[in-house]
């Protein structure tokens, strides 16, 4: 399926672009989320949960429009139809005048093998190449299926150009260094150029027997341990235990933990991550400072931003907070020099495109690196929209917070009627403050994905606090 709204002969002026992504030629974003992570997806045990995840990773799509806001005239290839309301929401927000929604007739959660099964789909981007035959193709994630994509659009005769993307004999820099795994080998290897380059103490494992075997030696001796599948995903396949929350006896403390493994199959395929447990201080970027990073074409590194992670005391990511003001300079200075170290070791292998670096704040003073995601991230959509609606001094003019919230499951809630409860704290482009709607999708499964805009931090909590209250007021919230 496929549809477009139509623009003006007269296109719009184009915003300064930061990413690098404008070309004469058509550009085309896929939204292919699942496919990061497909192989974790795919051995989740609990059929029910599977389908969840998959069904939630393309509940996002309408989301990630915001990710491309900078684009006047873009197709965009979602897993799910946009609501039409919401579309055009999206459109008078940003100013846009033209854009084109391919979605395929059959969802399986690969986007680009159901681009490539479905002829109308696949024609609809071949059309889109026009007489110039070029299309500029960007994606969530450098999958292996967006490569096997690339390839059939060329053997149309397209010159597809790909610049958030290694080439070929470097695709592999993806799943190794954004892998558990992949960074901490790359941590030990750098430690000696970079000492800031910290990660909390651990091992890698290949079986669950070991790894709970391991993971209740260390808990006894240290009162807390993390557990981590290779590639996991939004805090799936991380398993965090503090004090109090397991046996102190051995044998009852390995017991749990390997009931708790064998659970999921995906925790005896892929290699297991034990490492300490921290103590966070959350005065410092709320505990989990971030920063993010694009590698473009020609190798160059370019800073994009810093952040705090709003985290769930489960470990899984809830939305960011960006402001010079999140971290002192100190430490934003640090954790932009580990990341510009860590970017060029990707560089140098040949990756190109986003990556960020996760940090935990540990209270004894040291900056720990947790991981490191080698594709657009859940912040790179909040920060392309600050960065359409404030400018490029986005980091002193604004303050932003976006998070998700679960709604209330026994009422029904429309995008239309948040659109209309919210008119009071909607973003106003002449204040840059406000409220904005970031998912019409994800009502459907009783979640309510948003960002906040303040002149500073006092301004944007308070907003946020309105927007909360009016949705306890209307019931929409338990």
């Amino acid at each position: 399926m496929w549809y477009n709204f139509k623009a003006s002969k007269k296109s719009m002026e184009q915003t300064e672009d930061p990413l690098g992504t404008k070309r004469a030629e058509k550009v085309v974003y896929i939204f292919n989320m699942s496919e990061d992570v497909w192989p974790f997806i795919s051995a989740i045990s609990d059929v029910e949960a599977r389908r969840f995840e998959v069904e939630e990773n393309a509940n996002l799509a309408d989301r990630e429009l915001f990710s491309i806001s900078d684009e006047n005239d873009a197709v965009f290839v979602s897993p799910k139809k946009i609501h039409p309301a919401f579309l055009e929401y999206y459109k008078k927000l940003f100013n846009i005048k033209n854009i084109t929604i391919i979605v395929p007739k059959v969802h399986t959660g690969v986007i680009c093998e159901d681009i490539v099964n479905d002829p109308q789909a696949f024609e609809q981007l071949v059309y889109q190449a026009n007489s110039v035959k070029k299309l500029t193709l960007i994606a969530y994630s450098t999958s292996h299926q967006f490569l096997h994509l690339v390839d059939e659009l060329r053997n149309q005769g397209i010159a597809v150009y790909t610049p958030e993307s290694p080439e070929k004999e470097s695709v592999w820099t993806v799943n190794f260094y954004g892998s558990k795994s992949g960074i901490r080998q790359l941590a030990q290897q750098g430690l000696a150029k970079e000492p800031d380059l910290l990660m909390p103490e651990g091992l890698i494992c290949a079986n669950i027997f070991d790894a709970a075997e391991i993971a209740a030696n260390k808990y006894i001796k240290e009162d807390g341990v993390v557990i981590k599948t290779n590639k996991g995903h939004s805090g799936a396949g991380v398993l965090i235990f503090r004090p109090g929350e397991l046996p102190k006896e051995y044998h009852a403390c390995f017991e749990k933990i390997y009931e708790i493994l064998k659970k999921d199959k995906y925790w005896e395929m892929f290699p297991i991550v034990i490492e300490d447990y921290i103590n966070v201080s959350p005065t410092v970027g709320g505990g989990f400072p971030n920063v993010e990073f694009k590698i473009l074409k020609s190798g160059k590194i370019e800073f994009l931003y810093f952040c705090g992670l709003r985290v769930s005391k489960q470990g899984v990511f809830a939305g960011v907070e960006i402001n010079d003001d999140v971290m002192t300079d100190r430490i934003a200075t640090r954790i932009m020099d580990t990341g510009f170290f860590i970017g060029e070791q990707y560089a140098s292998e040949g990756y190109r495109g986003y990556f960020d670096v996760d940090f935990v704040a540990a209270k004894n003073g040291q900056m720990y690196v947790t991981e490191s995601n080698v594709r657009r991230t859940g912040g790179t959509y909040v920060y392309q929209t600050a960065y359409t609606l404030i400018g490029k001094d986005l980091m002193t003019e604004t303050y932003v917070l976006s998070s998700q919230l679960k709604l209330n499951p026994e009422k029904e809630v429309t995008f239309e009627q948040l659109h209309n409860l919210f008119i009071p704290i909607l973003f106003n482009k002449k204040t840059k403050e406000g409220v904005v709607i970031a998912s019409e999708n994800l009502l459907h499964q009783k979640t309510f994905g948003y960002i906040v805009f303040g002149t500073n931090k006092k301004r944007a909590l308070d907003i946020e606090s309105q927007m909360l209250d009016l949705m306890k007021k209307a019931q929409f919230t338990v």
